[in-house]
């Protein structure tokens, strides 16, 4: 984690501790100073080395923040927020995971009933003791109970874009040392599945002490769980991260078998039965199968089988992944399509698609300006989407309508008013750029802008924001079939970790883009990821289109654009499924169909 970041979620700490405490306005200061400095260029420790003036010209960062800013890195802490901790000793991070429960109803659940943790969040509500608070209810109640089994799951496992950044430097960190042979990332986070629970990293080495030894010294680790010959187990942040060191003949096997998916390996493994072959994480071995060569692993453990009858046989492959697959008749199967989904019978029969690359995607066309919440002008936004190497670039700031808060919706006179300075940093851009709106998608399937605005709109973004529970099916087919929207915005309106969003019936939604020409967005940002890889596959199946958008709110949200494509890649998509693969003259046909 960077000192940006690490200063940034201290003040979201701060933030929500605030708001459970019913301090009005701050919270609201705290978490934009938080965004602002997670997204500022230059290195914020240095910024505090000048002294607070200095750190002060990051915008909203004012005086008191700036002063808490040069207190951490003096003192290594920031007296306020230890207060505010021993004032309110609550697992924020977990109680929030709660669908409907937020920082203030926390503070009001640990005033009325001491509430810190889940565990005596779920007590509580089976004891019938949080409706009788004021301000909540028997409804509420059954909310938590309904929902406390998915927080607790979403508070063990971490996003995939606060996971990977992990993974990437600890794979660089290994790959340089002197005695590895070969290193890779493998289980749920070489698949790019949306949460995963540690980082699997693995090695091929003859020296697996100097390898070990490496792995223990990175400076990123906070602490050490274990190590041993093989193995190495320990935290960077509340990310776990546990190493495997396996011998360099082995590693495509080791790496094929703990990359997994269970489900996939299951399916490979009967192939290779059927065959008269085992294959484990030592490799592809010609033998009748016996009882140990049955284990399987759960989706991210890098635990093996220290049995040398695992090695019984002639060995055929194992040196490498493409070796494990070919011995056993089929294509190499990029990791993204592991989850048993038909991959093992097209990787059979060579029919495994020509999967979408990260450097095909040429512009995004769900982002946001400082005319709604985002943190940036319009020529800002274009300006960094011609630093990222975008062909084009639409404005599309939220609308006013169900779900905004805060005064974030832009109303239809202002989105009438914005078309001029879109039009206008237009005309002087490198790129093409759009103008367009994020519309919302009420209960009933209305869209919240006016029709006769919509049809002046280059694009329109429709979003569900409000009602994100139950049956979404018919409002989003309503919004998909309406003549003026282009694109169908975060589907499901889930959040990952913190709500499950609207169930949809895939089959119809995608039946109803493709026979009106609108896409479905997978949205990038990691906390989203929506569509999720499964609902992808349903799309382009059916024969919509997919387009795939960070929903930026900075320049810096750009680079999310690679989560979006691999959750792409999960659903099967190749480059022709894919809206924004197009060039711009490609998308206005797309817009004018």
């Amino acid at each position: 984690m960077s000192r940006n970041d690490e200063i940034a979620t201290l003040l979201e700490e701060f933030a929500d501790l605030l708001d459970a405490k019913g301090v009005e306005y701050k919270p609201r200061a705290y978490r934009r100073a938080a965004e602002n400095i997670r997204d500022h260029p230059g290195a914020i420790e240095g910024l505090a080395a000048e002294g607070q003036d200095s750190i002060g010209e990051i915008d909203g960062v004012g005086d008191a923040i700036s002063s808490k800013v040069v207190e951490y890195f003096e003192t290594g802490e920031i007296e306020e927020l230890t207060e505010l901790r021993e004032e309110l000793p609550v697992e924020m991070d977990a109680l929030t995971a709660v669908e409907g429960i937020g920082p203030k109803s926390v503070g009001s659940l640990y005033e009325a009933l001491g509430i810190t943790t889940l565990d005596e969040l779920e007590a509580a509500a089976e004891a019938g003791e949080i409706q009788a608070v004021s301000g909540f209810g028997a409804k509420t109640e059954q909310n938590i109970l309904d929902n406390i089994d998915f927080a607790r799951e979403a508070h063990e496992r971490s996003l995939l874009g606060e996971a990977r950044p992990y993974g990437d430097q600890v794979r660089k960190y290994m790959a340089a040392g002197d005695a590895v042979a070969e290193c890779a990332l493998g289980g749920s986070i070489r698949r790019w599945r949306p949460t995963i629970g540690d980082v699997d990293v693995l090695v091929g080495s003859a020296d697996t002490e100097a390898v070990v030894d490496r792995f223990t010294a990175w400076d990123e680790l906070d602490r050490v769980i274990e190590s041993g010959e093989t193995k190495a187990s320990a935290y960077a942040d509340d990310v776990r991260v546990d190493l495997r060191v396996v011998d360099p003949s082995e590693f495509g096997a080791a790496l094929q078998y703990f990359t997994g998916s269970k489900d996939h390996n299951v399916a490979v493994r009967n192939r290779a039965i059927e065959r008269d072959l085992k294959v484990n994480e030592y490799g592809v071995f010609r033998e009748v199968r016996s009882t140990s060569s049955s284990r399987t692993q759960s989706d991210d453990d890098v635990e093996g089988v220290e049995d040398d009858d695992q090695r019984a046989g002639e060995r055929v492959a194992g040196k490498s992944e493409e070796g494990v697959y070919d011995a056993l008749g089929m294509d190499w199967v990029p990791p993204e399509l592991r989850e048993n989904r038909g991959e093992v019978a097209a990787a059979a029969d060579g029919s495994l698609p020509d999967l979408l690359t990260e450097g095909e995607v040429r512009g995004d066309i769900h982002t946001h300006t400082d005319w709604s919440d985002g943190g940036n002008t319009v020529a800002e936004m274009v300006e960094g989407a011609v630093d990222f190497g975008h062909d084009y670039l639409a404005v599309t700031d939220h609308a006013t309508g169900p779900g905004m808060v805060g005064g974030v919706g832009v109303s239809d006179e202002r989105l009438r008013e914005q078309i001029s300075e879109v039009e206008s940093v237009a005309a002087a851009a490198d790129i093409d750029v759009f103008t367009g709106v994020e519309a919302n998608i009420a209960a009933d399937g209305t869209i919240s802008v006016a029709d006769d605005l919509l049809a002046d709109l280059d694009v329109v973004v429709a979003s569900p924001h409000a009602a994100l529970d139950g049956d979404g099916t018919d409002r989003l087919v309503a919004a998909a079939e309406h003549p003026d929207v282009n694109v169908i915005g975060h589907p499901t309106g889930r959040y990952l970790n913190r709500r499950e969003g609207l169930d949809v019936d895939m089959e119809r939604l995608a039946d109803a883009a493709a026979d009106n020409d609108t896409a479905l967005e997978i949205n990038a940002n990691p906390a989203r990821l929506d569509l999720g890889g499964g609902a992808v596959k349903q799309a382009v199946e059916a024969g919509a289109e997919v387009v795939i958008n960070t929903d930026a709110h900075s320049p810096d949200n750009f680079g999310l654009l690679r989560y979006g494509v691999h959750t792409a890649r999960r659903g099967w998509a190749e480059t022709a499924d894919v809206l924004n693969t197009r060039d711009a003259d490609g998308l206005r046909e797309f817009l004018d169909a």
